[in-house]
């Protein structure tokens, strides 16, 4: 509703800041791992983070390879990276469309709008499903193993 200047009351000074940090926050982590994938060669194999699941049990968790896979993707090294992990591109593809959506939803916050709180919801929604799609192998093979 607007005020008595006739301006929204969700502006980058108000209610457009918060979302706006969020949105350049969580761009910042999807860069993190974009950066990480750039930075590990696939070819060297020394990932410092490595999987503790195989490391306690001996045996790959469902998403074993995809540090390797992610790498690979990043340098157009599709093929070989489906032989490390079959779903690692539904889950690359995931980030990288979040992270265009971060930069161009943080761009909203920084115009009046006002309708913010129905983009935040619908940003919400949207990436809840787009997570969901992206992660549903992994959900489904973690249940099946704990069942």
């Amino acid at each position: 509703m607007p005020g008595k200047t006739g301006r929204s009351r969700f502006r980058t000074g108000s209610a457009g800041q918060p979302y706006f940090l969020l949105n350049i926050i969580l761009a910042g982590v999807i860069l993190l791992i974009m950066g990480y994938s750039l930075f590990y060669s696939p070819d060297e194999e020394r990932y410092p983070v490595p999987c503790v699941h195989e490391k306690l049990t001996g045996e790959p968790c469902p998403s074993c390879g995809l540090s390797h896979a992610f790498s690979l993707i990043v340098r157009g090294r599709i093929a070989e990276a489906m032989e490390w992990n079959s779903h690692s591109m539904r889950v690359f593809i995931f980030f990288a469309l979040q992270l265009v959506m971060r930069f161009a939803l943080a761009a909203v916050a920084l115009k009046p709008a006002n309708h913010l709180r129905q983009i935040a919801v619908t940003d919400a929604v949207v990436s809840a499903v787009m997570a969901l799609t992206a992660f549903w192998p992994f959900l489904r093979m973690t249940w099946f193993s704990l069942f």
